[in-house]
């Protein structure tokens, strides 16, 4: 049998669809116009069947038109961002633009992803429900829930609903957004320079680092400042803290945590640490919850602790409210 060999440009251009997948091709042919489809169709099917030779000859035609070729710089941005947003969608793509293109992007936006959730919270007060949305997508899981978190409760359903239902977000509306905090963030803070981090800060990444970093962290910076070290030291808030609350305080904390979350978390510590949990339920209360304990079986260490974490987070907003404090060793935090 008679192998094809490509001629044209279109022939070469026929065999490379060919030896793409269908996804590929398809991808490629729906930018094409008419005329150029008719074009690259009559060749794909007039090619026939076309060897290894074949195959060759058309990658080196185009291998050579690529030696002869330029990309453009011009909007080289724009064009990257389009076809971000096809693969990623919108607002993944205008959070990766944010962080490779400083020049184009929305610098507002990408100074809110490092505000603590309360300032935050002042910057969107009265906002529409579709812009918070957007810019608790833009925010990491961990600061957006806490966010969320002190939204009106009434809020926070439509939130969740609108968050849910997100489809494509315009360009148009990620640089509405960009003006919206650029003049809440000029009212707020004037011509003044932002406040960013501090212990509560510091405190927080210790607590979400894997293993023990606040044994080695917290000692070295002791020796460079200890002051600094006691004020971060103050604000790392753990489940171990919880042992010392009264019954009144820690029924009060119960009352906000879900069933299955304090089963796991209390699966994870020993029988007298769950003590301080136990005294404040009643004793059919306390004897479901050991039920369910032992009915559980095994459990991933990451279920226990992230199940603790939610707790420390729930204690950490009632001490905020002054609903409770909090006692450690040799003093108080409140």
């Amino acid at each position: 049998m008679t192998m094809a060999t490509p001629v044209t440009e279109a022939d070469r251009a026929a065999v490379v669809l060919m030896l793409m997948d269908d996804a590929e091709a398809a991808r490629i042919l729906a930018q094409m116009e008419p005329d150029e489809l008719e074009l690259i169709g009559e060749r794909m099917i007039a090619l026939g069947e076309v060897g290894a030779d074949g195959i060759a000859a058309a990658i080196e035609g185009f291998v050579r038109h690529a030696q002869t070729a330029s990309l453009p710089a011009h909007d080289r941005p724009a064009q990257f961002r389009t076809r971000m947003a096809a693969a990623v969608g919108e607002v993944k793509a205008e959070s990766i633009m944010q962080r490779i293109a400083p020049d184009a992007r929305p610098r507002s936006i990408e100074l809110v992803r490092w505000l603590a959730p309360q300032v935050l919270l002042e910057l969107i007060e009265g906002e529409h429900p579709q812009a918070i949305a957007v810019l608790l997508l833009l925010q990491e899981a961990e600061p957006a829930a806490r966010l969320l978190a002190m939204m009106p409760q009434a809020m926070q359903p439509d939130l969740v609903e609108r968050i849910a239902r997100m489809g494509k977000v315009s360009h148009h509306a990620m640089a509405m957004l960009d003006e919206i905090l650029s003049a809440r963030i000029s009212s707020r803070f004037g011509e003044a320079a932002l406040t960013m981090g501090g212990p509560r800060e510091a405190a927080d990444l210790i607590n979400l680092a894997a293993g023990n970093m606040g044994k080695v962290v917290i000692p070295a910076i002791t020796q460079r400042d200890a002051e600094l070290a006691r004020a971060i030291e103050a604000e790392m808030f753990t489940f171990e803290m919880l042992y010392t609350l009264d019954p009144m305080q820690m029924g009060r904390l119960l009352r906000d945590v879900e069933s299955e979350v304090l089963v796991d978390a209390l699966k994870g510590i020993e029988d007298e640490q769950r003590a301080p949990f136990f005294a404040a339920m009643s004793s059919r209360a306390a004897d479901g919850v050991r039920d369910e304990i032992e009915m559980r079986g095994r459990i991933k260490l990451a279920d226990v602790r992230e199940a603790q974490r939610r707790i420390v987070m729930q204690a950490r907003e009632l001490a905020e409210l002054g609903e409770i404090s909090l006692g450690a060793g040799d003093g108080e935090f409140v």
